[in-house]
């Protein structure tokens, strides 16, 4: 009896041991392994370049750093952004995106959907039963976490969701610089369940943006890295139609060929594709033609440009100014912005602290100060001023 004990005891303590590791230390081991920084801070840049980048207002289009539990308000020690680090960058604006699904293996090539990675990372992380078994829930988690964070923050973070909450964030942030703002985003349509009503719930939760896929084939239409890569299904058209109703803004990364046609044909209002890289400078599968280029830029539209290796076949600012040189030059100026995908499941070449690297290689090539403000954030703020709801 006396032995036996002791084995239970002991396996009672190992399994206690093995769940406090899984849900306390494991999901911070998992972040820190996937959102890598090749540099770390603190970042040097010329003169020039600090003096243009403390008077621009800088926004980012598109990180993912709500899915993997940090409090926000705090400065990390892991990952690529945060509040703090945001503000310490000078970025007035960050667009947070919700990732609900990410399969096993997924690569820009060729992704199934029948598996998930992010199951085992909610339940990881403790996220409330509902948001274990509903890709919805799982987006509607998110938003509330956000939410909770700028109710917390003492006005020092808001979550912007019309024109009028962002031209009033603006001026706050004459006064007090600092400030940041976020708008919500969904990365993949597969958050509605099939349903295109749900875009109503998910509006009515904050959410500003949503692409129809991520990484798989959705029922709203096909990822470029899908099995099918089609175009817009009729679910998705309704889902396209309902976003223009709300005055939410389509986001076309990650969309197949097929689909970014059938948008661009179907859309009333200008479409964004939040992060990318393009062909012209980075010549695969996950990138822009020059083509499409034309395309989105004829529609009114705006290329967020990213800054991990397959984006721009580079690892450091200069890459991302070159692949930021050629949208312009293809697109026009007035349509490309920063879509960083910070903690994201990528190794940068800085955090968001870095910025000033790129508005240090924008001026290096050769971009002029006015130009270099645009793409830095002149773009992304005019287009959300001219795109939220009223």
């Amino acid at each position: 009896m006396r032995r036996l004990k002791i084995i239970l005891v002991s396996l009672v303590v190992l399994l206690a041991a093995g769940l406090g590791f899984f849900f306390f230390v494991l999901p911070a081991r998992v972040e820190r392994a996937m959102n890598g920084v090749m540099n770390p801070p603190p970042y040097t840049a010329s003169d020039r370049a600090k003096a243009l980048h403390e008077s621009l207002t800088i926004a980012d289009l598109h990180a993912d750093p709500l899915l993997w539990g940090r409090d926000l308000l705090a400065r990390g020690t892991r990952g690529q952004v945060d509040i703090p680090r945001l503000s310490e960058g000078n970025v007035a604006l960050q667009v947070f995106a919700v990732v609900s699904k990410s399969p096993r293996g997924q690569n820009i090539e060729r992704t199934d959907g029948d598996t998930d990675n992010i199951t085992l990372l909610a339940i990881g992380q403790r996220w409330p039963l509902s948001a274990i078994f509903s890709l919805k829930q799982r987006a509607l988690y998110q938003a509330a976490r956000l939410n909770d964070m700028a109710a917390r923050s003492d006005g020092h973070f808001v979550v912007v969701r019309s024109k009028r909450d962002l031209r009033r964030f603006l001026e706050r942030r004459k006064v007090e610089p600092g400030l940041v703002a976020g708008v919500l985003a969904i990365e993949g349509a597969h958050v509605l369940e099939g349903d295109p009503a749900n875009v109503d719930v998910l509006f009515d939760a904050g959410f500003r943006m949503m692409s129809p896929s991520h990484f798989f084939d959705s029922e709203m239409g096909g990822s470029a890295h899908g099995v099918e890569k089609g175009g817009l299904t009729d679910k998705g058209r309704e889902m396209v139609r309902r976003m223009e109703e709300k005055g939410m803004i389509l986001d076309l990364a990650h969309a197949s060929a097929a689909v970014i046609d059938d948008a661009l044909a179907v859309s009333k209002r200008p479409v964004v594709i939040s992060h990318t890289g393009v062909k012209g400078t980075c010549d695969n599968n996950r990138n822009l033609s020059d083509d499409q280029l034309r395309s989105l830029a004829a529609k009114g539209g705006l290329v967020g440009i990213g800054y991990w290796e397959t984006a721009i076949c580079g690892k450091d600012a200069t890459a991302v100014a070159r692949a930021i040189r050629h949208t312009a030059g293809v697109a026009g100026i007035d349509h490309v912005a920063l879509g960083s995908d910070f903690d994201g499941a990528v190794t940068t070449p800085f955090d968001t602290t870095g910025l000033v690297q790129v508005t240090d290689a924008l001026l290096a090539s050769g971009l002029g100060d006015a130009d270099t403000g645009k793409a830095m954030g002149g773009n992304a703020i005019r287009f959300l001023l001219e795109n939220l709801p009223d």
